[in-house]
């Protein structure tokens, strides 16, 4: 029976770790926090409770597939529901649009706010789901570097949709020209925050990230995200898998470029095969440091980080959703800012997360949890302390105009992340999100692979690896390394 040892206890080695039990092989998984989940875990304080990192979750068969295949009831473990609003947006103007489950309504409601044609928006949103089909099959559900990945009859089907899936183009200027107001070239624009990237230089090719929501779904778990990487953490009990928490793993240990074990304060562990969930710069700097380093890789720009705060409210509001925008009138500029500047603008678009509107617990009688992240760049060295505090004024400021309310004086409780604890918490370089950032052509679907016969018996799953950062992107890299890893046995 192989040996396999894990890295890190996120949403990728979570997944590769159930699917590897379920195959039948010895698992352990090395985490050097307390708890599961990597950037899904949890903040509670003065009765309020947060998720303190993803709040949105699409894609729930993906998760759901998991207990199946182990041959259980994935409701017998965790559930969900499909919230009946996708989001509401608010512009500085006095603009206010709610987007919704069901495709049609949204589109009726662009076009009476926004002035768009509904049938426009109502095609849009086909044809992004049709790209997606197209994409998913051959680009997120496969290693892109597995000649079968190129050669077979998807790989044709991709090629021949090469010139609708927007390569050549970027994403603004794709919905520049889609759109006649504005304000709805900047509601799609925003989905490159999604994985961490800039609209302005991402490849159209990533429009099709609001086919998740608006034609999947956006849902909501009970007990909040956390109780996604808690479900799935007592599925890899049941099977088997074994965790060593607050085991930090200071060296995957190789020979002859193989990967043969994992050291940590504790000692030498001997494993026939390694699964590394960490972010990949610190993996190679610090893990693999005896390794040759694919310079190329670590060098290319980070994606985004987040502040976040996490307001406790001693009231509620009923104009606000659980997933509410806030849109910058310089949208432009925050982009440049975070990625060409290296800083923030003073005008940022806020994300306004409130899971009380659902799970009520979440907050005392009366009350809201208000999760407020902003995009801001990976940490260089900036002088975070003073950029926070920019930004939390400005933040105040902008929510106070628009809801009309000085929030400053509700706010009875409060935490932040910003990019340096990100990193410290989470071992991502710089606190970026999601890796590197996508901001060229092919950067999204060349990311670092799966698995590199450069190290042998090393595979590569999590947010910083092919395909991509976020829930349903994780558990797929661990389902794509999880085929390799049988395609290598």
């Amino acid at each position: 029976m192989p040996k396999i040892g894990i890295v890190g206890s996120g949403m990728g080695s979570l997944g590769f770790a159930i699917r590897s039990a379920v195959a039948g092989h010895e698992v352990s998984v090395f985490e050097a926090n307390a708890y599961v989940g990597g950037k899904l875990a949890e903040i509670e304080m003065g009765g309020f409770r947060f998720d303190a990192g993803p709040s949105l979750f699409t894609m729930p068969h993906l998760v759901d597939e998991l207990f199946t295949l182990a041959g259980k009831n994935p409701r017998d473990y965790f559930s969900y529901e499909r919230l009946p609003e996708i989001c509401r947006y608010f512009w500085e103007d006095g603009t206010r649009l709610q987007t919704n489950a069901a495709a049609a309504e949204t589109a009726a409601a662009i076009a009476s706010e926004l002035g768009e044609s509904s049938e426009n928006i109502a095609r849009f949103l086909r044809e992004i789901g049709e790209n997606y089909h197209i994409i998913s099959e051959l680009f997120l559900d496969n290693s892109l570097h597995s000649l079968s990945t190129w050669t077979g009859p998807k790989a044709l089907k991709g090629y021949l949709n090469i010139p609708r899936l927007g390569l050549f183009n970027t994403m603004h200027r794709s919905h520049a020209k889609r759109f006649q107001n504005p304000k709805t070239v900047q509601l799609f624009d925003r989905y490159a925050t999604y994985n961490g990237s800039d609209p302005y230089q991402t490849p159209a090719t990533l429009s099709i990230i609001p086919h998740l929501e608006y034609n999947i779904g956006a849902f909501f778990p009970k007990g909040g995200i956390i109780s996604i990487p808690r479900a799935l953490h007592r599925l890899a009990e049941e099977l088997g898998v074994v965790f060593h928490f607050n085991e930090k793993v200071s060296r995957i240990s190789t020979e002859n470029h193989t990967a043969t074990g994992l050291e940590t304060e504790k000692g030498k562990y001997a494993f026939d095969y390694i699964a590394c969930n960490a972010d990949i710069r610190p993996s190679y700097t610090k893990l693999l440091a005896q390794e040759p380093q694919p310079k190329k890789l670590l060098n290319q720009p980070k994606s985004s980080s987040g502040i976040i705060f996490y307001w406790g409210m001693d009231c509620s509001f009923d104009e606000l959703g659980v997933h509410n925008i806030f849109f910058s009138d310089d949208y432009q500029g925050e982009f440049k800012a975070i990625f060409e500047d290296q800083t923030i603008n003073d005008d940022p678009t806020i994300y306004l997360h409130i899971s009380s509107k659902v799970e009520k617990s979440d907050a005392p009688a009366g009350g809201e949890n208000w999760f407020i992240l902003m995009n801001v760049p990976a940490n260089e060295g900036q002088d975070w302390n003073a950029l926070v505090a920019k930004m939390r004024q400005n933040v105040i400021a902008k929510l106070s105009r628009n809801l009309g309310v000085d929030i400053e004086k509700h706010i009875v409780a409060e935490d932040l992340l910003d990019p340096r604890s990100i990193e410290a918490r989470t071992s991502s370089a710089g606190g970026a999100l999601y890796g590197n950032a996508s901001n060229n052509r092919f950067a999204a679907f060349l990311r670092h692979p799966n698995y590199r016969k450069a190290i042998k018996n090393l595979y590569w799953v999590g947010g910083s690896v092919h395909p991509g950062g976020g829930i349903p992107l994780c558990l797929s890299s661990a389902k794509i390394a999880a085929k390799l890893f049988k395609e290598n046995a």
